[in-house]
């Protein structure tokens, strides 16, 4: 009977993502530690910082993140994408390092999309910050990246949740954190003018809405919340079918209604999100372990 192997799946959902430092602290309480990790987009990023002993860093960082600190990372370029990105993975490199995945304590795994076939990627070598920046680069908003005669983007495009990339690293047990349940409620649809204009990239947005926006009538989206819950869209009917064919043994779903695409200053709700999730799933975690505890003593005997 093979060993059980714990498998921790972190979906994409960009500001949302950082729940996932929540739900792997809240695990780690309950001492389930996974022994592979798979991301996609900002579980790419989460995944990666963890496998790398970094979390704590990252954790720092994103608790102190303001809207004039997140502005000062994007450095707007307009070819590919609205953003750079050279900015953003500079900081990364210093919070988390510049390690190879033979560097991961935790054995890791990224997913991205091929531009050019539609392919799914799983990116398991070289630097593993490549892999994050292949794997959060979101269309339109971050430039694509090129690998291998090709050019990456999103990982979130073809598999929002890679249970199915913790199965192929040799996991059994299989966790998985689905960040976009509640992404279409309503109440995360904001008109343009409802962005706040504090700090530069809040009145970058609004005028960018209102100048794309204008002549369109009152309560029209802003441009931002258009893209961002057109993909949001598109990534929760890609999720449900794939986590239906393959399914997760425990499914967390931390609600964060009204985090939009970019509120990564936002970090204390989503974190506050995941881990109610976790408390929410405390049943079947607990038959998990118990499961896993049985699987171990049948061996034994």
């Amino acid at each position: 009977m093979k060993r059980s192997r714990i498998g921790l799946a972190l979906g994409g959902g960009a500001a949302r993502g950082w729940s996932h430092i929540a739900v792997l602290r809240e695990l780690d309480a309950k001492g389930i530690q996974p022994e592979v990790i798979a991301g996609t987009s900002i579980g790419a990023l989460v995944g990666a910082a963890h496998a790398l002993g970094r979390l704590d860093a990252l954790e720092a960082w994103v608790r102190d993140m303001r809207w004039p600190d997140l502005a000062g990372y994007f450095d707007i370029r307009l070819e590919g994408g609205l953003i750079a990105g050279e900015r953003l993975m500079a900081a990364l490199a210093e919070l988390i390092g510049d390690a190879d995945f033979a560097d991961c304590r935790t054995p890791f795994a990224a997913v991205a999309t091929d531009l050019e076939t539609g392919q799914e990627r799983w990116l398991r070598e070289g630097r593993v910050l490549d892999a994050v920046r292949a794997s959060i680069a979101m269309p339109i908003l971050f430039s694509p990246v090129r690998y291998e005669q090709t050019w990456l983007v999103d990982g979130g495009l073809v598999n929002p949740v890679p249970v199915s990339l913790c199965r192929a690293m040799g996991a059994n047990r299989v966790i998985a954190v689905d960040l976009l349940g509640d992404a279409l409620e309503r109440e995360n649809l904001q008109p343009a003018s409802s962005v706040p204009e504090d700090g530069l990239l809040g009145r970058a947005r609004r005028a960018m809405t209102e100048w794309l926006g204008r002549g369109e009538g009152v309560g029209m989206p802003s441009i931002l919340d258009v893209m961002g819950r057109s993909i949001n869209i598109m990534e929760l009917r890609i999720s449900r079918s794939r986590l239906a064919g393959d399914p997760p043994d425990v499914l967390l779903m931390p609600r964060m209604p009204g985090i939009g695409l970019l509120d990564f200053h936002r970090a204390e709700e989503a974190m506050q999100a995941g881990r109610q999730a976790v408390e929410r799933a405390s049943p079947a975690l607990h038959d998990l372990i118990c499961d896993i505890q049985r699987e171990t003593t049948g061996r034994e005997r």
